[in-house]
């Protein structure tokens, strides 16, 4: 076997990088490890001044643990440096990374190594961080005697991994020092709960962990204050100089007290499980409670952790110390962890006192349920209920609120209190937006110990505290829902309410709130009843002016005097006009009181009167009260106080409002909902039958109008008849010879009087109350012809252009405006169109367009007559002019456009009457009248015709 090779300097490299980091790995020995630190980097590399140093970061200070340097100097290696802003060592400590500098002796950033560099011919320096995650533990400082020398790679690199081994053992070790100091919590706080388990009550439980607790802290002394809850203070139960004092009075006077009045932060702060800690110089109070606390305890430090069981305030462990003191983390999760077991066996003590009254609280429920369900009525429901409340909980009121939407306020729905206390006869203001949802939200009720120094319900706090009221119960008969419904239970002293407390008010609450809603709703039920009666009977006495000679001014007389009785109100009246006017007349309805005076005669100008404006403004029904009422107004609505509501008479969106009803009462007088919406029906009903009426009344006196027309002109027609019959008869008896041309002219005479009469004679026996409808095929040609022909004269008169276009040749030329409007004689078969229907009826109307054409056409002006066929079965006549036409005949001549019957038209006189006859007429025709403007500002008068089933 052959001798082993001696390792190359690599190798040698390695190998001694691997013992080192061996040896950081299994010491634990601070200076040892500095020790082998130090001699693997003084056996590695070339530097003359080697220095490690410890940083304390609490005091910002590096501490020398040795090192190498020229003269063996080695009390400057173990000196403490202070860190200075800008400094080299500083820079690295911060920023954890190495620094090179070239020449030490000329860095003024280090102040002490400068002079040493300088007495040893220090230049090159690298300065590196001992550094473990991102805590800097300390700094390696190495320096050479030639400028600006540094590592190479693999120098750096293994540095860097001994100098990474020596920071995470260094931090190790550090948290295992912290672990070694720190005292532990846990092995006492079991060793007491073990003691607490072998202990039989309370009092021995309270003693061991006092013991327990004074031994771990060292306190001055150690106290448990005991939580009066009825008188509001804690006293003390028992302390580790005072041992088993027990809770009888006279010891209580004995000892010293707390109130929650005078340190009511110290209170709430223990009530929300918040551990009160006040040492050298800080205090989780404020300074003026701190100062009241540490007076009455006669201590200069203190830790107090609350004592709770189901978020009820038992009382509170204290460590309190005569010195200054700052509280470590162990002393105060020592202390909590204490006071936390002393609250799992508080409930034992009382086990049978908790029994007892889980018992009386489940007979209060039952006594209230069995109370519910019996046949007495409500009031004495209420009364058994708050008897048996008041006395469980010792309380002093006991009321009941409803909200009322109207007055947005709570009324007092019921109360009961002490023979000697006042009734509350003043409503509570509505509840702020966050009460009002935190109470919606609440799933047991809330209890207010101190009225004055809590913010809930801060705007009922004058009025409760006026009453004596100091603390109180609150819950929502409605849990879940809008807190319309609240029970409240008051005391005329301040007092803390258990969790049990809250609960129980919360179950009776809902009891109480199922009958109070049950109560509602038969009384809404007895009064929806009722509404209903009164409606019908108010709509069967309206419905009879649709079966019966009622006259306008009986309706609205019945239909008021039905409003008032339904509303139970001392006046109604209607403002009432007809459509087109401009003022209105007062219709008086019931005036009952002599708080209101109307003046009756009054003319009441509709555009000037601001009451018929709002209401013309308003789709429903407003209130006003008659004070705010203006000037014009009350000149004829006089009233010193009260409220009146206001709501227009309409019927549909495209009819105008014809009147206003007014219905006033007193100031005080309040309108339930149910009441309004039947109002508004009847309201409603009234316009419509009102408009009924007067539409009836209207069209009665046309018809018999137009029967009185009829009967005038048929009657005149026959006589005209008659006179033209005995006219021909005589004109055939004359034998005239004169000659042959005159002879033949006066036959044709005597033909057209004999086709004259035929016609008249068909008309009057036809047609005397009804048209009647001849179907007939028409050539076009002929029927335009004729009526050009009627309408000659009046073309004459105006100098006007009419061409006729679409007929197969065009009549005039366009060269020039020309007075001749003859169709041609000779026109061929083909050119003719042929329409069916009622040859004279269709005659008429093409003479009524071509009238309305001409009367609004300038002289010499221009109509165009255009023909063309639409389709197999309809031919289209269109009429156009340049005349001037209202825009409201062509709305109103629009057939999709709902007409106001009562509303004044353009309908109503010629011309507009007479085109929308013409309108109605081509319906009957099977024909379609149409009425519009181009946007050239032509009119045109569109007729469809039917064309003959053989007009190919």
């Amino acid at each position: 076997m052959g001798q082993p090779q001696k390792p190359i300097a690599s190798e040698q490299h390695i190998l001694s990088l691997g013992r080192v980091l061996q040896s950081l790995r299994e010491e634990d020995d601070v200076d040892v490890l500095i020790e082998t630190t130090i001699a693997y980097l003084k056996e590695q590399f070339e530097y003359s001044l080697i220095w490690i140093a410890l940083y304390d970061r609490l005091n910002h200070v590096l501490f020398g643990k040795g090192g190498v340097i020229p003269g063996n100097h080695t009390s400057f290696l173990q000196q403490r440096l202070v860190l200075n802003s800008g400094d080299l060592l500083e820079q690295v400590m911060i920023e954890q990374r190495p620094l090179g500098v070239a020449d030490l002796r000329l860095e003024m950033r280090s102040v002490g190594w400068q002079e040493i560099a300088k007495k040893y011919d220090i230049q090159g320096t690298i300065i590196l961080p001992i550094r473990y995650k991102d805590r800097c533990l300390g700094l390696v400082l190495l320096g050479s005697q030639r400028w600006g020398y540094l590592l190479n790679g693999d120098a750096k690199a293994r540095l860097m991994m001994v100098l990474g081994e020596l920071g995470a053992v260094l931090y190790q070790g550090e948290i295992d020092l912290q672990y070694k100091q720190t005292r532990r919590v846990d092995e006492p706080l079991l060793r007491l709960l073990e003691n607490l388990r072998n202990l039989r009550n309370l009092d021995q439980r309270l003693e061991a962990a006092i013991k327990a607790t004074h031994q771990f802290v060292l306190p001055t002394r150690t106290n448990i204050y005991w939580f009066e809850r009825e008188k509001r203070y804690f006293w003390l139960r028992m302390s580790n100089q005072l041992v088993n004092m027990v809770s009888n009075s006279s010891n209580q006077q004995a000892v010293a007290g707390i109130t929650v009045q005078e340190l009511s932060d110290f209170y709430y702060a223990l009530s929300v499980n918040q551990i009160v800690s006040i040492g050298d110089g800080r205090s989780s109070l404020k300074s003026d409670f701190t100062i009241k606390l540490l007076h009455r305890l006669s201590a200069r430090s203190l830790l107090a952790a609350p004592i709770i069981w189901q978020n009820d305030l038992y009382g509170f462990l204290a460590v309190e110390g005569k010195d200054a003191r700052i509280w470590t983390d162990a002393d105060k999760n020592f202390v909590k962890g204490a006071a936390e077991l002393i609250s799992l066996v508080v409930p034992t003590e009382g086990m049978e006192t908790t029994i007892k009254k889980v018992q009386l609280d489940a007979q209060l429920t039952s006594q209230i349920v069995q109370a519910i369900y019996s046949d007495h009525d409500l009031e004495s429901v209420l009364h058994q209920c708050a008897i048996l409340v008041l006395e469980q909980l010792a309380a002093t009121r006991f009321l009941l609120l409803q909200y009322d939407p109207d007055q947005n306020k709570y009324q007092v729905f019921y109360q009961s209190q002490l023979k000697e206390r006042r009734k509350i006869t003043i409503a509570f203001d509505a509840l702020n937006d966050l009460d009002w949802q935190l109470l919606q939200q609440a799933a047991v009720a809330w209890g207010i110990e101190n009225l004055e120094k809590d913010l809930r319900l801060f705007n009922w706090h004058p009025l409760l505290l006026e009453q004596g009221v100091r603390s109180l119960l609150i819950s929502n008969c409605a849990q879940g829902n809008a807190p319309e419904v609240l029970l409240l239970i008051a005391t005329e002293i301040n007092r803390s309410w258990t969790k049990q407390e809250l609960e129980l008010i919360q179950v009776v609450s809902q009891q109480i709130g199922v009958v109070v809603r049950q109560w509602q709703l038969h009384r809404q039920t007895e009064q929806q009843q009722k509404i209903l009666l009164s409606f019908q009977q108010c709509l069967r006495i309206m419905e009879q002016a649709h079966s019966s000679t009622m006259s306008l001014q009986q309706l609205e007389r019945i239909a008021l005097e039905q409003i008032a009785s339904h509303l139970n109100c001392p006046l109604t009246l209607l403002i009432a006009w007809y459509p087109g006017q401009n003022t209105a007349k007062i219709i008086p309805g019931v005036i009952d009181n002599s708080q209101f005076i109307i003046a009756a005669d009054a003319t009441i100008s509709l555009e000037t009167e601001p009451l018929i404006q709002w209401a013309l403004g308003t789709d429903g029904m407003f209130t006003l009260k008659v004070n705010d009422l203006p000037k014009p107004t009350r000149k004829w609505l006089i009233g010193d106080s009260g409220q009146i509501l206001v709501m227009a008479l309409r019927t549909s969106v495209h009819y105008q409002p014809t009147g206003v009803v007014i219905i006033a009462d007193s100031f005080d007088r309040q309108w339930s909902q149910q009441s309004l919406d039947a109002t508004t029906t009847l309201i409603c009903q009234l316009a419509w039958s009102r408009r009924w009426l007067q539409i009836s009344s209207k069209f009665c006196l046309t018809t018999e109008e137009l029967r009185q027309l009829n009967w005038y002109k048929h009657r005149r027609l026959e006589d005209m008849q008659r006179t033209v019959t005995m006219l021909v008869d005589q004109m055939h008896e004359l034998d005239i010879h004169k000659n042959e041309l005159t002879h033949v002219r006066y036959q044709q005479l005597l033909r057209q009087l004999d086709n004259t009469t035929a016609s008249m004679t068909a008309l009057l026996k036809l047609e005397q109350w009804q048209l009647h409808i001849n179907w007939e095929t028409i050539p076009l040609t002929s029927l335009l012809k004729r009526t050009l022909e009627r309408i000659e004269n009046l073309r004459k008169q105006r100098k006007l252009w009419i061409g006729v276009h679409g007929l197969g040749q065009q009549l005039q030329g366009d060269e020039e405006k020309s007075s001749q409007t003859d169709l041609p004689a000779n026109a061929s078969p083909q050119s003719l169109l042929l329409i069916t229907g009622d040859s004279v009826k269709i005659e008429l109307v093409l003479y009524e367009l071509l009238v309305a054409a001409t009367g609004r056409s300038l002289d010499a002006g221009r109509i165009d007559i255009w023909c063309r066929r639409l389709d197999e079965k309809l031919l289209e006549v269109s009429i156009t002019d340049y005349g001037i036409i209202n825009p409201a005949l062509l709305t109103e001549l629009h057939q999709d456009t709902p007409l106001d019957m009562l509303a004044p038209s353009t309908l109503d006189q010629p011309l507009g009457l007479h085109l929308a006859i013409c309108q109605k007429l081509m319906l009957q025709l099977h024909g379609e009248l149409h009425f519009y403007q181009l946007p050239d500002g032509r009119v045109v008068s569109r007729l469809v015709l039917p064309l003959a089933s053989n007009n190919k």
